[in-house]
């Protein structure tokens, strides 16, 4: 199964430290943030990995190469500085990523999810990995039913992790450009077409240079 690592944001809420670097090359203790997912992916028997990129890009694959020294194999989906947000950048990388279904994960979280059980999901159009809401997304994104189905009306909501897997007849008949991922979702779960989990390990969204400092505080403690 291919992985597609999302890498294209421009990180507004991390400047100035994205003034003159993607926000995924931003280091903590040593190590890029993209460097720790693909370590993880590849440590779970994913190496075959689609990287996109549009603010600075060219500074990800100079800095990551062809993947060789992580154990993987690296390809990039280019989109130009402005970016096609989620589902367009997802779309443009199809031809990357095979007829297959593929996982994709935000390059801007930090977590331990062990990523091979993505291989034994039963599969429909998509299967979303949730978490806890944290401090700064209170309200969570979608519900969870007994039965794994995601959906959009429950007593209970959770935060989409950015950790999905999705089928390319998802993204069937939408025609390349910019689009985003949330109202296809959407749409999609109110056809009972995504199933989901939820994980409660350790999990973070570094969208903010205080969260970069909580990761960098937490990544201090628990790698040495």
């Amino acid at each position: 199964m291919k992985v597609m690592i999302l890498a294209a944001g421009r990180g507004e809420r991390m400047r100035p430290l994205t003034d003159f670097k993607p926000k995924p090359l931003i280091q903590v203790e040593g190590k890029a943030i993209i460097e720790y997912t693909i370590e993880k992916l590849v440590f779970s028997g994913f190496n075959e990995l689609v990287i996109n990129h549009a603010y600075l890009g060219a500074q990800i694959e100079e800095y990551l190469g062809d993947g060789k020294r992580y154990g993987a194999y690296i390809q990039y989906s280019p989109e130009g500085e402005l970016g096609l947000e989620t589902a367009g950048g997802i779309i443009n990388a199809l031809p990357l990523l095979g007829k297959e279904p593929f996982i994709v994960v935000n390059g801007d979280i930090a977590t331990d999810f062990p990523f091979e059980e993505l291989n034994k999901q039963p599969q429909r159009l998509a299967h979303l990995v949730m978490v806890e809401n944290p401090e700064h997304h209170t309200l969570g994104d979608f519900g969870l039913s007994d039965t794994g189905q995601v959906v959009t009306h429950a007593d209970n909501f959770y935060t989409f992790s950015g950790i999905g897997v999705y089928d390319p007849l998802l993204f069937k008949g939408i025609a390349p450009g910019s689009h985003k991922l949330g109202a296809l979702l959407r749409q999609t779960i109110s056809e009972g077409q995504v199933t989901g989990q939820k994980y409660a390990g350790f999990w973070m969204d570094i969208g903010t240079p205080e969260r970069l400092d909580e990761l960098t505080t937490f990544y201090s403690k628990s790698l040495k």
